[in-house]
C-alpha cells in the first residue's frame, strides 16, 4: 500500500483521500455480506482480502499525517478484545454465553462512564450517524435491551407492529387528510419496529431487506422473462396476468 501510494506507484492510488475511499468501503462491506448469505466461501475468501485492503488503504492515509499506522490499528483491537473479554483473560470465568455477554458489557458500560469512552454521557451515545437506517433501530434497540428495555417474546413485538399498523390506517383513512409529515412519522414507526423484530429473532434488519430485495429482483426478471416468451410486454399485460406468472414463478421456486 505504502508503494502504491508512492512516486513510482499508481496515480490513482496516489489521489484518493479519506472522502473518496468512502462509497468503496461500503461496497466492499455489502459483497462480503452477499457471500457470507450465500456462503460462497471462495467469494468470501475474496471479498474479506478486498476488505482488508480497505483498511490497509484508510491507515496508510494516516500513517502519511502521522497520525497512526496499521500496526498501531492492530494492536488497538488487540487490546481492546483482552479488556472486554475479562471472562476469558481474567480471573473469573464465564460458565455460559449469557455471562460473558454481560460481562462484556459491563466492560463497555465501563467506557462509556471513564477511560476511552468518557466522552459519552448516553448510553445512546456514538452510534454513528452515516448507519443505514435499519442498522441504526437495530442498534438503538441493541442499546436499549443492554439495560432491560427490550420485549419479553417475540409475540410482544408483532403486537407492537399491529399496533402501529393500526395509527398508520388511521392516519390514512383520517377526514381531512392526515399531513404528510404524520403519515411519514407513523411509517417510520412501523419500520423501527420490524427492524428491532429482526433484532428479536437474533438477526439484523439490513440482511433481512437485503435477501427480500434480492428475492423481489430474482422473482421480477423471473416474470419478466415468461412475458417475453409469450410475445409481451409488462406494458402489455393486466395487473391480474402479472399477478398470475408472479403466483407461477413463486410456486416453481418452493419446489
Amino acid at each position: 500500500m505504502a508503494y502504491l501510494r508512492g512516486p513510482r506507484g499508481c496515480p490513482w492510488d496516489r489521489e484518493q483521500d479519506y472522502d473518496s475511499m468512502k462509497g468503496l468501503l461500503l461496497e466492499e462491506v455489502y459483497e462480503v455480506i452477499d457471500a457470507v448469505n450465500a456462503r460462497d466461501f471462495d467469494g468470501l475468501e475474496d471479498e474479506l482480502g478486498d476488505l482488508l485492503f480497505q483498511v490497509a488503504f484508510y491507515s496508510r492515509l494516516a500513517e502519511e499525517e502521522g497520525r497512526f499506522s496499521i500496526d498501531d490499528v492492530i494492536e488497538r483491537v488487540h487490546a481492546k478484545l483482552i479488556r472486554r473479554h475479562p471472562h476469558v483473560f481474567g480471573e473469573v470465568q464465564a460458565r455460559n454465553a449469557e455471562e460473558a455477554l454481560k460481562s462484556w458489557l459491563a466492560v463497555k458500560e465501563q467506557e462509556r462512564t471513564s477511560g476511552e469512552r468518557g466522552d459519552e454521557n448516553s448510553l445512546l451515545d456514538g452510534i454513528p450517524s452515516s448507519l443505514p437506517s435499519t442498522l441504526a433501530a437495530y442498534e438503538l434497540g441493541v442499546r436499549a435491551a443492554e439495560v432491560g428495555f427490550d420485549w419479553a417474546r417475540a409475540g410482544a413485538v408483532l403486537d407492537k407492529i399491529d399496533e402501529e399498523v393500526r395509527e398508520l390506517r388511521r392516519e390514512l383513512g383520517a377526514q381531512p387528510a392526515s399531513p404528510a409529515a404524520r403519515v411519514e412519522e407513523e411509517v417510520g414507526d412501523l419500520l423501527f419496529a420490524v427492524a428491532n423484530l429482526a433484532r428479536f429473532l437474533r438477526s439484523d434488519p439490513e440482511s433481512c431487506l437485503r435477501r427480500a430485495n434480492q428475492k423481489f429482483q430474482r422473482r421480477f426478471q423471473a416474470m419478466e422473462q415468461e412475458v417475453a416468451r409469450r410475445g409481451k410486454k409488462l406494458q402489455d399485460c393486466s395487473l391480474e396476468e402479472m399477478e398470475s406468472i408472479w403466483n407461477d414463478v413463486k410456486t416453481r421456486e418452493a419446489q
